[in-house]
């Protein structure tokens, strides 16, 4: 692995967990030599995410729409910042560079790339690991849900264990580093 997109909110949330969340993964990409691969901006707990990789010097490569761009959204101090036409080529930007998809707490766009980031990589079109950084518990009504999937046969059991939801950065590594992506499916008329 030589990259992490790492989706995440242009707000802060209201606890103090959120705002150690983003530090704590900045830290751990620095400390993996692992590339930021992110939304570009500087508010938020994105804000906080690459100005903590960028103090312990590592390497931040931005990806945003022009319309966010052109609002004053975008972070300055970045390795890299890469406009693009719309949101929908950032996401698949942000797959293209990286070796694996990470989502901090957030909100719905958070949860929308994601989720896009697994649904593709179940139709073969992400071979990047999906994981949700199960901060305080966040995600655990998000974890209930894809398990009821499974229980009611929308989801094969095997897919679904390809999708980690962890609160440990050690499980998270682990789970990244032996990832094999979904078994592509294949269809019966």
């Amino acid at each position: 692995m030589q990259s992490i997109a790492v989706y995440c909110g242009a707000s802060t949330g209201n606890k103090e967990i959120y705002k150690n969340a983003a530090k704590k993964i900045g830290d751990w990409l620095v400390s993996h030599d692992l590339e930021l691969v992110y939304g570009g901006g500087g508010i938020g707990l994105m804000g906080i995410l690459a100005k903590e990789v960028i103090k312990n010097h590592g390497q931040v490569h931005g990806i945003m729409p022009k319309q966010l761009v052109d609002r004053n959204a975008s972070f300055e101090g970045l390795t890299n910042l890469t406009i693009v036409e719309n949101i929908n080529v950032r996401k698949q930007k942000m797959m293209d560079l990286s070796d694996g998809c990470l989502a901090l707490p957030g909100g719905p766009g958070t949860l929308e790339e994601i989720t896009e980031a697994f649904s593709w990589a179940r139709l073969g079109d992400n071979q990047n690991p999906c994981v949700f950084y199960n901060v305080n518990g966040y995600y655990d009504p998000l974890k209930a849900m894809f398990d009821n999937m499974v229980t009611n046969a929308f989801l094969p059991k095997d897919d679904r264990e390809k999708l980690l939801f962890s609160n440990s950065l050690d499980n998270i590594y682990k789970f990244m580093n032996s990832y094999i992506p979904p078994k592509i499916r294949t269809y019966k008329k």
